[in-house]
């Protein structure tokens, strides 16, 4: 009885494994990364006075995210993986990050260059980009389809989400799916599982 028990067990195991095994590892393959159209394109000008736009991160893997510097709620955690992210790539040419703040008001190149500094943000790929806030809102609310926008009655005047958008070499927005096979289209920029998933999925992106 203890024997056919015991194969039956080793059965289920092995039915398992073929099945479940090709799941985890094709998961992370790179052809498995959604292709969800182009990202959008843009001009803005960064902490340098610096005029950049996407052509500029042509051939490279980079990161979008929104914020403005006086933000007092989520903005300094996404500030702070997307750091966590730009030391993981550091020095790689072929990585970047763009941060769009949505209070160009305020977050001119002077003010965003004193930001980076403070954030210890010194990748010469990281960019942080300022410009006309009707442009700005653009790019974010039809191009990303990434919400911004003012609001005076939340603390610090405007609202955004803690989303990271993941562009690839030719300028494609991808992603990866999730567990029942729809694409997330966006990474969670507040939760680390987010933070280490979209590592991952830029080093597959890298490989490309």
């Amino acid at each position: 009885m203890k024997n056919k028990s015991y194969i039956g067990i080793s059965f289920i195991i092995l039915i398992f494994g073929i099945y479940a095994v090709p799941k985890i590892i094709n998961r992370f393959s790179g052809n498995d990364l959604v292709e969800m159209g182009p990202a959008p394109k843009f001009e803005l000008t960064n902490q340098n006075n610096k005029k950049i736009s996407n052509k500029d991160y042509e051939g490279k893997v980079y990161v979008v995210e929104f914020f403005f510097s006086t933000c007092p709620s989520i903005c300094p955690i996404m500030n702070r993986n997307m750091v966590s992210i730009q030391n993981e790539f550091f020095g790689n040419p072929n990585f970047g990050i763009a941060s769009i703040t949505i209070d160009p008001a305020n977050d001119t190149p002077e003010v965003l260059k004193m930001h980076a500094k403070e954030l210890g943000a010194n990748s010469a790929n990281w960019h942080f980009l300022t410009g006309d806030k009707k442009y700005i809102y653009s790019i974010a609310n039809s191009g990303f389809n990434i919400f911004a926008g003012e609001n005076s009655k939340v603390a610090g005047g405007f609202e955004h989400s803690g989303l990271f958008a993941l562009i690839d070499k030719k300028g494609k927005i991808r992603c990866r799916k999730d567990d029942i096979g729809n694409p997330i289209m966006y990474y969670d920029g507040l939760e680390i599982e987010g933070v280490n998933a979209i590592k991952e999925d830029i080093k597959l992106l890298l490989k490309e």
